[in-house]
């Protein structure tokens, strides 16, 4: 494969790549999806992809609904604390303890609208965290009179510096912890395990933002201490779009009530959660669909190891071809990888802060027929790789060969 200064990827790296899964009737993985052949789908971390078979349980759930409403809807509830037991024991927890929301961000909604008022209390994020997270943490800082404090963390910190920055900022004011498992801009993990168990020991409420980790982590909360943990089924794990779960363990989850009041407002958590009025709930009926296709065909431990290798693969030779035309080392050491995601340093110029990742997100996906996400952190761009199922070597190799140079051009373009 020629990279942009003529050079080509040794043979040792394109000897690593992995072999691209197939369907048990031999066909391409990519077939059991609905996803445009002409675009190249490298973000499957932002909006996931629904697998064909839950996209058509969806659409006979949709057709059941339709057909008799004033059956379905009295009927909703008792079937959606089937399919949470389903779901909760994919991830390993209690149907007790999971609720079932739209996304992980309604997830931490809840907690942030539920939580006891403390006057001048302080809530701690990182500098990682995601966005709609940390302004809804800045709102519900103002709510009680207080304020946000922000643990500064660098992109390679280890374990141990991650912990002692994120600690450094709690005290006696701490009201809430507030930390990803896995960032959606740094794909690196931090060590929640370990900040959980000593807020625990401190008395302080620890809410986890685990948007990425259903799939990507086989367990996501196993050995993890906290009060509340929010994570997204219709990411990795493929599940019908807005689907996601709410875990809440300890005092603290008897007060969560759903941001909608219904009929089941009087019932216990988690139950209250099941019934949301005239919500189409069906994402959450077809999301065992898409976890078993995978499951069946090829196991998830098997595609859990394929995506990892894909995006190590993915990142050598995308990062080759970066420095290759920067003459800069485009690798990124982020202290704690995540398996399914890397990320390389963009040339000088491109996605140094989220708006202009946003706009150059955009713009790739119209002029190089690519969906890719580009994300910004310290002033610096990054193109951030991640690999699902359907995902093959080609499409790395086409994005180092065919976009990188282009991007380059766009970079020099945009430096004064």
């Amino acid at each position: 494969m020629s990279l942009a200064d003529g050079s080509h990827v040794s043979e040792t790296d394109v000897s690593t790549a992995p072999r691209p899964l197939l369907l048990a009737d031999g066909r391409p993985a990519a077939d059991a999806w609905s996803l445009d052949p002409a675009l190249r789908h490298l973000n499957h971390g932002s909006f996931g992809a629904v697998p064909l078979v839950a996209q058509e349980r969806q659409d006979a759930l949709r057709a059941e609904m339709e057909r008799a409403p004033v059956v379905w809807f009295p009927e909703l509830p008792g079937r959606i604390a089937k399919a949470r037991t389903g779901l909760a024991a994919f991830l390993g927890v209690d149907a007790g303890d999971l609720a079932l929301v739209p996304n992980a961000s309604a997830g931490v909604s809840v907690v942030y609208a539920n939580l006891e008022k403390r006057a001048g209390g302080e809530i701690v994020v990182t500098d990682h965290g995601y966005g709609a997270v940390t302004m809804g943490a800045e709102r519900l800082a103002r709510r009680w009179g207080g304020r946000v404090r922000t643990a500064r963390v660098p992109l390679d910190a280890d374990e141990e510096q991650a912990y002692e920055a994120v600690m450094a900022e709690v005290g006696d004011a701490t009201g809430l912890l507030v930390v990803d498992q896995i960032t959606s801009a740094t794909a690196r993990r931090f060590p929640v395990e370990r900040i959980g168990a000593e807020a625990a020991r401190r008395g302080v409420p620890f809410l986890v933002d685990g948007a990425h980790a259903p799939a990507l982590l086989a367990a996501p909360l196993a050995g993890l201490t906290c009060d509340f943990w929010a994570g997204n089924l219709h990411k990795w794990a493929c599940a019908p779009r807005g689907t996601a779960a709410l875990v809440a363990r300890g005092p603290l989850r008897d007060g969560l009530h759903p941001l909608i009041d219904s009929w089941g407002a009087p019932d216990p958590y988690p139950d209250r959660f099941d019934q949301q009025g005239t919500l189409d709930a069906t994402n959450y009926l077809a999301a065992q669909t898409a976890l078993d296709f995978v499951d069946s065909t090829w196991g998830w431990d098997a595609a859990r190891r394929y995506m990892d290798e894909l995006a190590g693969y993915g990142e050598r030779i995308v990062a080759a071809a970066v420095t290759a035309l920067t003459g800069e080392d485009a690798r990124v050491d982020v202290g704690m990888p995540v398996p399914g995601m890397r990320l390389v340093r963009l040339p000088d110029g491109l996605a140094d802060r989220r708006e202009a990742a946003d706009a150059l997100r955009d713009r790739a996906a119209a002029e190089l027929g690519v969906e890719a996400a580009f994300t910004a952190f310290g002033g610096i761009g990054y193109v951030r790789l991640s690999a699902h199922l359907y995902n093959t070597p080609e499409d790395y190799e086409y994005f180092a060969e065919r976009c990188v140079p282009v991007l380059g051009e766009w970079a020099r373009a945009a430096r004064p």
